[in-house]
């Protein structure tokens, strides 16, 4: 019996293993594009973190607005992907076995990985602007 279960669920199986190799590339793919534009943000601002810290912001001042800015970009891109992933999870829902169509597990790990992802890559190129030093950056504008 279960050699003809096997069988049966062979095709769709595939088709599972292969939107989820799809899913995994895509899922880095994203956290690469999150990191790159939100690292061009922050280098796009080196000039005016230079001059709020030559005026006196401290240096988490400045992390907190830049991580801030970072995690409402990725808020609003969580949003619209949530939006689409549940108007497409209806075309796809022939293909689940044992999960609705708008899983709450799946809805809600998928954007707090992706929040997570938009923490990690505003912080690093914010923290990487607070420690350039002001004069330098003024200098060369």
């Amino acid at each position: 019996m279960e050699e003809i279960l096997d069988r049966e669920v062979f095709q769709r199986r595939l088709q599972m293993l292969i939107l989820a190799c799809f899913a995994g590339c895509a899922l880095v793919l994203a956290a690469i594009g999150i990191y790159g534009v939100l690292s061009y943000l922050v280098n796009w601002r080196t000039r005016e973190i230079g001059v709020r810290t030559t005026l006196g912001a401290g240096r988490s001042e400045i992390l907190a607005s830049v991580v801030g800015q970072g995690l409402a970009l990725a808020a609003c891109g969580i949003a619209i992907g949530l939006t689409g992933a549940l108007a497409l999870t209806r075309l796809m829902s022939h293909l689940l076995f044992g999960v609705t169509a708008a899983d709450l597990a799946t809805f809600t790990a998928g954007p707090v990985l992706f929040l997570a992802i938009g923490l990690l890559a505003s912080y690093i190129p914010a923290r990487r602007a607070t420690l350039v030093d002001p004069v330098l950056v003024l200098r060369n504008e």
